[in-house]
C-alpha cells in the first residue's frame, strides 16, 4: 500500500471542477479511484491533523505536548504500530524538519527525511520534491518489497507556504497572485509525484497495491480574512481531496462526507487485519473503516468532526458536520454558530437562533460529552492562556 498526502492541497482540484489544469498526473489517477467529494481533514494544520490520522483518534484524545509544533509520545498508538505487529514492511520518508520530532515515526521500520532541510519556525523556504521523490523511489526499489507486503507513506511539502517559483523546473507562472503561485507549486509537486507513480508502475507488486491520496489541511487565500492554515475550520481549510486506487474496485464519487479520521481504520483494514483491544495501549478507532463502501456498499450518513485542541498558540475549535449543517464551537466557552452549506458555501451568514441552530446545538452538546479530553502534559500556562496568533510556519 502506498499513501501519498500532499501538504495544503486544497479540495478545490482539476477533478473537483477547478478551471485551471495544475494537476494533470493526480487528475488521471483520480479517474482510476473511488473518490470522495466531501473529505475533510481531522483538522486545519499538520500537527493536528497528522496526530489524528496516525492514531485515528480526534487531537484531543491524544496524549501531546499541547505546543504548536507539538510532540506525541509513544504512549499514543498509531495504526503502523499495529501493521508492523503483524509482519507489514513500514516505510515513510518526509519532507519538513518537524517530521523529525513530531513522534509521528511511530510503527515505521525506515523513517528518513530529505536532507539539508534549512528549520526556520518563521517560514519554510525548501525545496524538496525532487530529492523526496528519490527517496521514494529508493525505498520503494528494494527487492525485499516484491516478496513482502508493505505500507509506505510519503507527505509531499512543496505547496506549503511560501509558494516558491519554478521557472527553472520549465513551470511558468500562472500569475501574480497567491492562488496564481500555490497553482504553479501544485504544478510542481504534481509532476514529480508522476515521476514516483510511473516508477510504482514498472514495480513486479504494481497490480496488487493500493494507493491512497489525500492532504492534511486545505489553504487560505484570504476567505475570512485568513491566508495560509490553522486556527481555523472553515471550509477552506479543512476540505481535503481524498481518492483510493485499489486493484479489481472500478472507480466512482462518493459524494456522502467522510474524515480522515476513518483513514487508519480503513487502511488497517485493506490490509484485512481487525485490531483488538489492548487495555494498556488503546486500539479502538474513532473512526470508521470505508473498505465496504469503497468495494461498493452504499455509503451511510453519519457526523463529521473537525478538531483543533487548544495549544500555544491558537484557541479552541471544534466542527460538528451534518449533511449540509455545519456548527463551529468557537473557544474554550464553545460559543456556537451554525452554517447551512448548501445555501451558504462560503460561511458568510452565521445562524444562531432558531430551530435549527437549536437542534444543531443540542446534538453538538451530546456529542461533546462523549469526547474524552486530554489535557496537554507540556504547556502548561501557554496552553491554559493562549499565546495566540504568533507568526509561524505552520507545517
Amino acid at each position: 500500500m502506498l499513501v501519498i498526502s500532499i501538504d495544503s492541497l486544497r479540495a478545490d482540484m482539476p477533478w473537483a471542477g477547478y478551471p485551471r489544469a495544475i494537476a494533470p498526473r493526480l487528475t488521471e489517477l483520480e479517474k482510476k479511484s473511488v473518490s470522495y467529494t466531501r473529505a475533510y481533514a481531522v483538522s486545519s494544520y499538520t500537527s493536528m491533523s497528522l496526530g489524528g490520522f496516525l492514531s485515528g483518534k480526534l487531537p484531543s484524545e491524544l496524549k501531546r505536548s499541547g505546543y504548536f509544533f507539538g510532540t506525541y509520545p509513544e504512549s499514543n498508538l498509531f495504526f503502523p504500530e499495529l501493521l508492523q505487529s503483524h509482519g507489514i514492511r513500514t516505510l515513510g520518508a518526509h519532507a519538513h524538519t518537524y517530521f523529525g520530532t513530531a513522534g509521528f515515526q511511530q510503527g515505521f521500520d525506515v523513517w528518513e527525511l530529505v536532507p539539508n532541510l534549512v528549520s526556520n519556525s518563521e517560514t519554510d523556504l525548501n525545496v524538496t520534491s525532487p530529492q523526496h521523490e528519490a527517496i521514494a523511489e529508493r525505498l520503494l526499489g528494494n527487492p525485499q518489497l516484491d516478496t513482502t507486503r508493505f505500507f509506505a507513506w510519503f507527505h509531499f511539502l512543496d505547496p506549503h507556504d511560501q509558494y516558491m517559483p519554478h521557472e527553472k523546473d520549465g513551470i511558468a507562472p500562472y500569475g501574480r497572485s497567491l492562488r496564481d503561485r500555490y497553482d504553479a507549486e501544485v504544478t510542481f509537486t504534481d509532476r514529480w509525484v508522476g515521476k514516483l507513480l510511473d516508477f510504482v508502475e514498472g514495480k513486479p507488486w504494481a497490480k496488487r497495491t493500493a494507493i491512497v491520496v489525500t492532504s492534511d489541511h486545505g489553504e487560505a487565500f484570504g476567505e475570512h480574512g485568513r491566508y495560509a492554515h490553522g486556527f481555523e475550520l472553515w471550509e477552506n481549510l479543512v476540505r481535503v481531496p481524498l481518492f483510493f486506487v485499489v486493484p479489481g474496485v472500478s472507480p466512482r464519487h462518493i459524494d456522502t462526507p467522510r474524515s480522515a479520521v476513518d483513514l487508519a481504520p480503513t487502511l488497517v483494514d485493506l490490509f484485512g487485519i481487525k485490531p483488538d483491544h489492548d487495555a494498556k495501549r488503546d486500539s479502538d478507532f474513532a473512526g470508521k473503516s470505508l473498505v465496504p463502501e469503497i468495494y461498493g456498499a452504499q455509503a451511510e450518513d453519519r457526523d463529521i468532526v473537525i478538531d483543533l485542541p487548544m495549544t500555544s498558540d491558537n484557541d479552541k475549535r471544534r466542527a460538528l458536520i451534518v449533511g449540509k449543517w455545519k456548527i463551529i464551537a468557537f473557544g474554550k466557552t464553545e460559543v456556537l454558530k451554525l452554517f447551512d452549506l448548501e445555501a451558504d458555501p462560503e460561511e458568510r451568514a452565521p445562524i444562531t437562533k432558531g430551530d435549527d441552530f437549536d437542534a444543531m446545538a443540542k446534538r453538538y452538546r451530546a456529542f461533546s460529552k462523549t469526547v474524552h479530553e486530554v489535557a496537554p502534559y507540556a504547556c502548561g500556562e501557554d496552553c491554559l492562556n493562549g499565546a495566540y496568533m504568533k507568526k509561524k510556519s505552520t507545517p
